[in-house]
């Protein structure tokens, strides 16, 4: 029983011991004053602020030259495009043409041998 009695004071000690160190390390690391604190976050939301502020200029600057070359982009492929529909158009034409002739050839063969 004597040795239960020790064991309970001893664990008693270290239970008291052990928040006194807390409660020194405590006071030794306290947050420090409240002006110093707002102080502090004031500072860093500043800092948090310009550096948001950069990112988004960065960013309306990589934007604006992605649409600028999107834009020349499309200039050259509406330039290409009017091209190569000009091409077409003309092909076509020429076809349209020969199959003209040809549709004249078969009448007058036609004619040719009915008559």
């Amino acid at each position: 029983m004597a040795d239960k009695n020790t064991r309970a004071t001893v664990g008693a000690m270290m239970l008291i011991a052990g928040g006194v160190i807390g409660a020194g390390m405590a006071l030794l690391f306290a947050p420090q004053s409240g002006r110093r604190t707002r102080r502090h976050l004031a500072r860093y939301s500043r800092k948090a602020r310009n550096q948001a502020e950069e990112m988004v200029k960065d960013a309306a600057v990589s934007i604006t030259e992605v649409i600028e070359d999107l834009g020349d982009k499309t200039s050259e492929f509406v330039e290409r495009g009017g091209e190569v529909a000009e091409g077409w158009r003309r092909h076509l034409l020429e076809s349209i043409d020969r199959g003209q002739k040809n549709l004249e050839k078969q009448r007058q063969k036609l004619s040719e041998r009915w008559t």
